[in-house]
């Protein structure tokens, strides 16, 4: 749009000290009253250190999940029973040391490869330079990963492998049944989203990430053409106009970097 008609931005993150993620200031009024009227739960596949980093209006939450539902965070700290439960979860999987050694050998003769990391010993992620990307890398790896109990996953610059049984939707179940919420609302833009999102009553995904990319769909779950920190403010309108009508829903949404509310997204 014209620069005289760009909407007022507020910084919600900053990174090795750089403003990097933004939400419209619309946006933030809103979730800040969204906050007061149901269980608002951030959810995001950063790790607890990358989501530490965000600051959302309203204050901070009860609860959050990070790591794509690895960690369950109430007022802040991990819950170890929690964790506990999701790594004998994973006990059918390839072992992570599998995977990473995989990823290395794959990648191995990439320049495209700029980082590799692993979050928070659950699961493994690579940063690429997308312009250098070999076109077929990623279903190879798909396919390589599947059998073994991985999924496959590339949002903007990253490649995700995680082990299937880590899922945003089994960490958000976790809170509805904790605060009693009978009515859950979701809203996310990559794969590693669709659970949560199929698992919700209503949901809604923007126009930019790997779900529009991609084509997918489901019954109750609203493709919005909006993209950006535009689609953040769409989304957070549509939780508000919920909350009126839900008793004490709960209302995942992702964090910057994975997620359609703050623009900008995680660079480590």
């Amino acid at each position: 749009m014209p620069d005289s008609e760009a909407p007022r931005l507020l910084c919600v993150e900053v990174y090795e000290g750089r403003p990097l993620s933004y939400m419209t200031e619309t946006a933030a009024g809103m979730l800040a009253e969204l906050t007061d009227r149901c269980v608002f739960v951030p959810t995001t596949t950063r790790t607890r250190e990358q989501y530490r980093r965000v600051r959302l209006p309203g204050g901070p939450a009860r609860y959050a999940v990070c790591a794509n539902g690895g960690h369950l965070l109430v007022d802040g700290e991990p819950d170890p029973d929690w964790n506990a439960q999701v790594r004998r979860g994973l006990a059918g999987c390839a072992p992570l040391e599998e995977v990473c050694a995989h990823l290395r050998g794959a990648s191995s003769e990439g320049e495209w490869v700029l980082k590799q990391r692993v979050a928070d010993e659950l699961f493994a992620y690579l940063v690429v330079d997308r312009s250098r990307l070999p076109q077929t890398w990623v279903k190879e790896l798909t396919a390589w990963a599947e059998p073994r109990g991985w999924t496959v996953s590339l949002q903007g610059r990253k490649i995700y492998a995680v082990p299937g049984p880590l899922t945003k939707s089994a960490a958000v179940a976790e809170v509805a049944r904790r605060t009693g919420a009978t009515y859950t609302c979701a809203a996310g833009d990559s794969l590693l989203d669709a659970d949560m999102l199929l698992a919700a009553d209503e949901g809604w995904f923007p126009g930019h990430g790997e779900l529009a990319g991609s084509g997918w769909s489901a019954g109750h779950i609203t493709a919005l053409s909006e993209r950006g920190v535009a689609a953040g403010e769409r989304i957070v309108r549509e939780m508000r106009e919920r909350t009126g009508t839900a008793s004490r829903p709960t209302a995942p949404g992702p964090g910057p970097g994975d997620a359609p509310g703050p623009g900008g997204g995680t660079e480590d």
